[in-house]
């Protein structure tokens, strides 16, 4: 891993699940969880919607694409125009406090800033050109949040928490440090692996 600046912070925003269709997403996280998940809504620049579930200081996402909506004239993120078969975990998102200086230390690829709004909700996303990360889609995605509103306090209480996020790739040193005791940056076969403390004990997605 290479240190970043002191002045400047990544912290795990979100992580998220892609689904072919929302509602299987959906029934797919409640069912592993045990708690129902909530919020959410559309995303008209990138064609997809989203349900949410609290995880305390940050949340879990099932995303996928709005069948509802006019397919936008680029790809989408999350690399949602290939994606198929059952839900599972996908991806991973970091936020910083400037989307312009966290991409100058995060791969070539990660994207470039896109302003999006929901509701009372501002953000910028750092979105790759062809809808895939680098390290094969399992580099972090980067987002900034603009105003004071972020949809993890406005989420119902869930009890869920995330216990470690684990990510693995060979070329997991081309990634910054990542100041977060939940995360571990492994150099292996590619994969995502989060455990949670549920109400119903352990679970492991």
């Amino acid at each position: 891993m290479t240190k970043v600046r002191e002045d400047l912070v990544f912290d795990l925003d979100h992580i998220a699940i892609a689904a072919e269709n929302l509602d299987d997403g959906v029934a797919w996280v409640e069912d592993r969880l045990g708690v129902a998940m909530s919020g959410g809504g559309k995303h008209p620049a990138m064609g997809t919607h989203n349900r949410l579930l609290s995880l305390g200081d940050l949340y879990l996402e099932v995303i996928s694409i709005d069948p509802d909506a006019a397919p936008p004239p680029y790809p989408r993120w999350f690399d949602l125009d290939s994606f198929s078969g059952l839900p599972r975990l996908t991806n991973w998102i970091l936020r910083c406090p400037d989307l312009q200086d966290g991409l100058a230390e995060m791969p070539a690829g990660t994207g470039v800033p896109m302003s999006l709004a929901r509701g009372d909700l501002r953000w910028q996303m750092a979105v790759p050109g062809s809808g895939v990360l680098p390290l094969d889609g399992y580099a972090p995605a980067l987002i900034t949040w603009q105003g004071p509103a972020h949809p993890a306090p406005l989420l119902p209480e869930s009890g869920v928490r995330l216990v470690n996020l684990t990510v693995s790739h060979p070329g997991i040193a081309r990634l910054p440090e990542i100041g977060d005791n939940r995360l571990a940056l492994v150099a292996g076969a590619p994969g995502l692996r989060a455990r949670f403390a549920t109400p119903r004990g352990e679970v492991t997605l």
